[in-house]
């Protein structure tokens, strides 16, 4: 018996078996490995934390993911050209390291590319996005300040140097994140009874004449509102404090890792972790101007008691139990 298949019950059968036949039988296609750039102002670990969590989520480098790095090792005036060749690249995602500087360098070279930056101060007042709430454009992150930050130091100064009323602020003020930090402080120090004199700086030869005026006005402690500028002074601010046993409070923990007394401010390496699930959630299909900017949940207190001893200091024992790390 002659059994005839017409030509619609060959297609299907034909389609039923090539879905039974092994996987190994078809033609394998690499997937294309996700390319993420990284733009830094100064070399540090920041990023060496960004790619472990890169890697905790799934992206491995050399399998599925290509991961390109430029640092312009503190020399600003070459961000531009860095952000420019990382762009050149055609990265899925193009991370801007600490700071407004790198965050401007990397919008400015690309207005289609998704960037995400770490740690912004005042990511509206520079112009970086809309709003918190709704970025706008290819550009989302996380800010490093946020509105408790002010008055908590100011509550830790003071138990530092009880009954202090007036206490000296050293700024940079054309870094936009500035104007944000002091606006802040000056509403937490107005709310305690406190008041600030300000001394500004612009170029690393200010340095000295800046922080010895404020000794000179009698002003007994300093709050630094850190810049891209000071941060990368922090040794010689350091050293400038121990000559003139000023105590100082920073907002980030290099300064003490560099000498400094005390700092306190949001946890960087917990900034870059989420920096870096931002960055998974965009090459999942999630669109920048979608993801909200966050601000820091998590901040540190990190005391070097080796400093306190040579200021002459004395380091309040309820204040060393609340340090998330003490230097000795």
């Amino acid at each position: 018996m002659t059994v005839t298949i017409g030509r619609r019950e060959l297609l299907v059968a034909l389609g039923s078996a090539a879905a039974t036949w092994p996987l190994t039988a078809r033609p394998q296609q690499a997937e294309r490995p996700y390319r993420v750039a990284y733009l830094a102002l100064l070399a540090g670990l920041d990023s060496a934390v960004v790619q472990q969590r890169l890697q905790e989520l799934g992206y491995t480098e050399g399998k599925n993911l290509i991961f390109d790095y430029r640092s312009a090792e503190g020399q600003s005036e070459r961000l531009p050209e860095l952000a420019a060749e990382l762009v050149r690249t055609k990265p899925d995602v193009l991370i801007a390291g600490f700071g407004t500087l790198t965050a401007k360098a990397a919008q400015a070279a690309t207005a289609s590319i998704p960037i995400v930056f770490a740690a912004v101060g005042d990511p509206i007042g520079a112009g970086i996005v809309n709003s918190l709430n709704r970025p706008g454009a290819n550009v989302t992150g996380l800010s490093s300040e946020a509105s408790e930050i002010s008055g908590k130091r100011l509550q830790i100064l003071e138990q530092l140097v009880p009954g202090i009323r007036i206490m000296a602020v050293l700024m940079n003020p054309e870094t936009p994140f500035t104007r944000l930090a002091l606006r802040e402080l000056r509403t937490a120090a107005d709310a305690r009874g406190q008041s600030l004199k300000i001394f500004e700086i612009r170029m690393a030869d200010q340095l000295s004449t800046s922080i010895e005026a404020s000794v000179k006005a009698g002003v007994p402690a300093l709050i630094i509102l850190e810049d891209p500028l000071l941060l990368s002074l922090r040794r010689q601010i350091a050293d400038l404090a121990a000559k003139l046993r000023l105590p100082i409070i920073y907002a980030n923990r290099q300064f003490v890792e560099a000498g400094g007394l005390l700092s306190y401010g949001p946890d960087r390496r917990q900034l870059f972790r989420r920096a870096a699930e931002l960055v998974d959630k965009i090459l999942k299909g999630t669109k920048p101007a979608d993801i909200p900017v966050e601000q820091p949940t998590k901040f540190e207190l990190v005391i070097n008691l080796k400093t306190a001893k040579a200021l002459g200091v004395k380091v309040p024992d309820r204040l060393l139990a609340l340090a998330d790390e003490v230097i000795e």
